[in-house]
């Protein structure tokens, strides 16, 4: 089998082994003479799975006791204003209020959500620099009357990344962790409540993971769907109705994989490695450029720049015909991206890199 090397944002690469095994069990799981996605998510034999992939994550990231793992549909958007429905506090509207740090276009398009249903206060962006940084802890303007505090720990789109777990007091953080969720060790005891889109790190698209402390749980806005309320989902072990069944198995094979080699702590080692050959490919080429403050810059997603734009279309078609995928930038700012999650292999950097340097040298 041949495999190219997806640099994609998401749906991203996921892990070849992963995959193959998927490949082995798709018609006929553990003996069972049917599919995983044909089988009645009430049944034993998927119970059993889905408790396994809530137990393996809880490993991972050592999620403490008092806390409720949710598998749930939408994808990450969908929390853009389920958080609010469940964590905007008062008698009425008029007293909702929250605090959000914007850095980035998924930062602003949370705000815009959680603005139809309360009061946003900006407690610090970045937009005045374009985007290429993020805010220090002592730049965080916080209010006193804020029922959470939200911010995006990684933006994929820009490629910007807190250094820090901003400190907010008594107030629950809650974070976006879409894009930078199990590249790390990261202390959950921190948030009130995680959430992460599953197509970057954790499986295929159609799941968002929601990790939320108990005590945030049982106290949504008035009209809140009944699918929308967090507790409804805890109480029900994310199966109120059907839910994503193969996606959720395959996230399960996602963390066995990621226990497999070595956990968080391990791939941290890798995805800094991976990282830091980049950037300092990028630093030490004229030729390419990369916009984030040093110590922002993430180590999930790398955007670049050529020093003349008109290569662009010339540089994606030859990186694709040299087995390269999926290294243009967003739409909304152009150039280059390169989404080096989990699954992606230093070899793949390594390749990437022998490219960038041909491409440099036969047009620069």
């Amino acid at each position: 089998m041949t495999r190219a090397y997806n640099f994609c944002a998401g749906p991203a690469a996921l892990p070849t082994a992963v995959l193959e095994r998927a490949r082995e069990e798709m018609a006929d799981w553990h003996g069972k003479g049917l599919s995983i996605m044909e089988m009645s998510h009430r049944s034993k034999d998927y119970v059993s799975v889905a408790e396994k992939a809530e137990q393996d994550l809880r490993d991972l990231l050592a999620i403490p006791a008092n806390y409720k793992v949710l598998f749930m549909q939408g994808g990450a958007s969908s929390q853009f204003a389920m958080v609010p429905m469940n964590l905007f506090r008062g008698d009425s509207p008029e007293q909702f209020r929250a605090d959000y740090i914007n850095t980035g276009q998924w930062s602003k398009k949370a705000i815009a959500e959680a603005k139809r249903y309360g009061s946003v206060h900006l407690a610090a962006s970045t937009e005045s620099n374009n985007f290429t940084s993020a805010p220090l802890q002592d730049e965080l303007n916080l209010s006193a009357d804020a029922a959470y505090v939200h911010y995006t720990p990684n933006e994929t789109i820009g490629g910007v990344a807190f250094d820090y777990i901003p400190d907010t007091g008594d107030k629950p953080l809650v974070a976006d962790f879409s894009s930078s969720i199990l590249s790390e060790p990261l202390d959950v005891s921190r948030f009130g409540l995680i959430y992460a889109g599953a197509q970057k790190n954790i499986g295929p698209a159609g799941l968002c993971v929601v990790i939320v402390r108990e005590d945030l749980l049982g106290q949504v806005i008035p009209g809140t769907p009944t699918m929308f309320d967090y507790k409804v989902a805890a109480d029900a072990g994310s199966m109120y109705n059907t839910p994503p069944t193969y996606s959720w198995y395959l996230a399960g094979l996602v963390f066995e994989w990621l226990k497999e080699q070595g956990g968080l702590n391990a791939m941290a080692a890798v995805n800094r490695r991976k990282a830091e050959k980049l950037y300092s490919f990028i630093d030490g080429n004229d030729f390419y450029a990369n916009p984030v403050a040093i110590a922002n810059r993430s180590i999930m997603n790398v955007p670049f720049t050529l020093a003349d734009a008109a290569l662009d279309k010339t540089f994606l078609a030859e990186s694709e015909a040299a087995g390269l995928l999926n290294l243009a930038g967003h739409r909304s700012v152009g150039g280059m991206r390169a989404s080096i999650y989990n699954a992606v292999s230093e070899d793949a950097v390594d390749a990437l890199i022998a490219f960038m340097a041909d491409f440099a040298q036969k047009r620069g």
